[in-house]
């Protein structure tokens, strides 16, 4: 645990344990005095979890980012947001039983060529929190037609 934690969860202590004490004196629970002591209970349990809570939204909002239906022309245009769509074109499978020539026609020219079975097309940098690496939509031939599309991180 890095040394800022506690300092972070101390200072969302603070908040916690006079919201505890309003809310025990809105509901009439004990006196003035072990009010004070009463919100130290809840403090010490939620002030951590909303601590893990705070950080847990934080991952997700970096993590996240909108698909779209493919679009043929905002494919070829906007080649550093192509991993938007390339989930619509992965799940809607409108590659498979495609030929090559069919694929570069859909796709464009600007694809790595592996061998004659493979072929992949830059996707772009898909936003998350450990992403240092562009991901690629790869397209597999067997017989000159499309059997399988996926997608990893280079």
């Amino acid at each position: 645990m890095s040394p800022e934690v506690p300092v972070i969860i101390l200072i969302l202590a603070i908040p916690v344990y006079f919201l505890s004490k309003w809310f025990f004196k809105k509901l009439k629970l004990g006196n003035e005095k072990n009010r004070k002591y009463l919100a130290i209970i809840p403090t010490i349990i939620l002030s951590p979890l909303l601590y893990v809570g705070i950080i847990m939204i934080w991952i997700f909002s970096v993590s996240y980012y909108p698909k779209t239906d493919f679009n043929k022309q905002e494919w070829n245009e906007n080649k550093e947001e192509r991993y938007k769509m390339s989930n619509d074109i992965i799940k809607s499978d409108i590659l498979i039983g495609k030929t090559k020539e069919e694929v570069i026609e859909l796709l464009g020219e600007d694809y790595y060529s592996y061998d004659e079975s493979h072929i992949a097309y830059d996707l772009g940098f898909v936003p998350g929190l450990f992403n240092i690496d562009p991901d690629v939509l790869d397209i597999y031939f067997e017989n000159g037609k499309v059997i399988k599309v996926g997608q990893h991180e280079t």
